[in-house]
């Protein structure tokens, strides 16, 4: 087994992964939120890195390919299951569905990956596969995004009755703590970060149901 740059850089992406969950255990919110978001992005901006690394100075190894898939897998799971988890907003429900999608095609996958066995090579990563994973952390992001908004939102008119929250939000009355900025920041982050990720969630789809026809040839019962 031979350790490089590359690799480390896989591998602190992967012991990142669980640090999200770990962030919301130990931090209050809106804390917790800045921090799984700072970790979340940059652990995508070493996925990057990583494999332009392991390319320009050829270093690809079997220890990296076999470690950047998983550790991909593992930062989207357990990010999907901390906002679905922590989810407070009325769209929680519009939330629930690509995040069930994407959760399915990864197990589905991996199980075919698992099941081919020396002949899963023919499943290998597609560029559409890339887009997908590069659209999940975009949306991913917007979404921790959108918590910080909404926190910072509570936090900041902690003392006002609704009735006087609406008067501020509507203009009515002078904003002098950023409300209206926040509440904007929160409806616009959560929006595009939904969108982005049903956007993943189809691809998630195109993607699953092209491995599925690429591996159905090694499927087939023998006669």
């Amino acid at each position: 087994m031979r350790w490089n740059l590359p690799n480390i850089l896989t591998l602190l992406r992967l012991l990142a992964a669980p640090g999200l969950a770990v962030m919301f255990l130990y931090f209050s919110r809106p804390y917790a939120d800045w921090y799984a978001l700072v970790l979340f992005v940059g652990a995508a901006v070493t996925d990057w890195f990583d494999g332009y690394l392991a390319r320009a100075w050829k270093q690809e190894t079997k220890i990296g390919a076999m470690l950047d898939p998983i550790a991909d897998k593992a930062m989207v799971v357990i990010a999907l299951m901390i906002l679905v988890g922590y989810a407070t907003s009325h769209w929680t429900p519009w939330l629930v569905l690509p995040a069930t999608v994407i959760l399915f095609r990864e197990v589905f996958v991996s199980g075919l990956r698992e099941y081919l066995g020396d002949t899963a090579g023919t499943l290998k990563v597609t560029k559409l596969a890339k887009w997908k994973t590069t659209a999940q952390m975009i949306a991913i992001a917007t979404l921790f995004s959108q918590g910080i908004f909404e926190h910072h939102l509570v936090m900041n008119s902690w003392g006002m009755d609704q009735e006087m929250l609406d008067q501020v939000l509507s203009g009515a009355v002078e904003d002098l703590h950023g409300l209206r900025v926040m509440y904007d920041g929160m409806i616009w982050s959560g929006r595009l970060g939904l969108w982005l990720l049903w956007i993943a969630a189809a691809l998630t789809l195109i993607t699953g149901a092209d491995y599925l026809r690429k591996a159905l040839p090694h499927l087939r019962e023998t006669r």
